[in-house]
């Protein structure tokens, strides 16, 4: 979902239109960090597996099925999820039972992160394949155009969400931290994905107590939120959403709404680059408009296809045998590099 945050970015950037919400915002942040967490999950997991360690697999996956689900029931998807939309999200799977059920998910893995993490690190044999393997300098790091934990594994703090010229979903007023490593080898970066679904994990619980804050009522004599007040205002407003009635006065009125909805919206002329900072890096999405229906040109950078030129760097006075190591800590897609 990283990636249709940044395509409705770039869209709305082209639409010139401020009509999301503080609602809207926190929404997107949560799916957002749950994806943060999915992405994590998968690369450590398969990393450990392909080093040697299979555990993990087996509490990651069980934790991803839980995330999967939660796509599931905002989309109808498990993986090709259409929840983001411009200038809004899609309100027909938000209800109680979904946001109660977030809570108990942040709440059951933390404790799988603190299994993987144990299992992990107590590891010699993980640890005699990762540290000192694969390191970057920051000099190629920065010329290669790295991003995401491969960057800030050499020390180098470069994270979106803390740009305040980039202020994309509103991450400054959330409480986040950001972490780097020293060697910038393959064992920092897995720190750091450690490190980072723990954090997710705590925006998460601040995007749900920030959601509990808008359906307070500022005429209301008590100080304390309500937390089931909030639900009654998610319905209220699914509700109004999804039951909204259009009069047609005329059939010039059916026919234009028809094409509306039919066709889509036709977007102004010109060109918009917006990124957001997804699990393996900066990903972003260019488009070029010509006032029509469809972009005359829409460029996707994707992190793996930036990160795959450093493999003969990281590589550089190692076995063969650690080509998997450095492999599995760049996080590759090989959907991004065989476009």
């Amino acid at each position: 979902m990283t990636q249709e945050h940044a395509f409705c970015l770039t869209v709305e950037s082209l639409l010139k239109t401020t009509s999301h919400t503080a609602l809207y915002v926190q929404v997107r942040v949560l799916f957002d960090e749950l994806t943060r967490i999915l992405n994590h999950l998968l690369c450590i997991s398969c990393h450990s597996m392909d080093v040697g360690q299979m555990s993990p697999v087996f509490w990651a996956f069980e934790e991803r099925e839980r995330l999967m689900e939660f796509y599931e029931r905002v989309s109808g998807a498990r993986m090709h999820a259409a929840f983001y939309r411009p200038n809004e999200v899609d309100w027909t799977g938000l209800n109680y039972q979904f946001f109660l059920d977030v809570v108990l998910f942040t709440r059951d893995c933390f404790k799988s992160l603190t299994e993987i993490f144990a299992v992990l690190t107590t590891n010699s044999i993980w640890k005699s394949r990762l540290v000192g393997v694969g390191a970057l300098n920051i000099y190629d790091a920065i010329s290669y155009a790295a991003s995401g934990p491969m960057i800030r594994s050499v020390g180098v703090r470069k994270d979106m969400r803390l740009y305040k010229s980039e202020t994309y979903a509103s991450y400054w007023f959330l409480s986040l931290n950001s972490f780097v490593g020293k060697r910038g080898d393959s064992y920092d970066r897995f720190l750091i994905r450690m490190r980072e679904m723990y954090e997710s994990i705590n925006i998460v619980f601040q995007v749900l107590s920030n959601l509990i804050t808008f359906s307070k009522n500022p005429n209301s004599k008590d100080s304390k939120l309500d937390f089931f007040s909030f639900f009654e205002f998610l319905y209220k407003h699914r509700k109004d959403s999804l039951n909204k009635k259009v009069k047609y006065t005329s059939m010039e009125n059916l026919i234009s709404h028809f094409k509306k909805y039919s066709d889509g919206i036709r977007v102004p002329k010109g060109f918009s680059y917006a990124a957001v900072e997804a699990p393996k890096g900066e990903f972003g999405v260019t488009i070029v408009s010509d006032g029509t229906l469809k972009p005359y040109r829409c460029k996707i950078r994707t992190p793996a296809y930036h990160h795959m030129h450093l493999m003969p760097r990281m590589a550089q006075g190692h076995y063969l045998a650690d080509l998997v190591t450095c492999l599995g800590s760049q996080d590759i897609v090989f959907g991004d590099v065989d476009r």
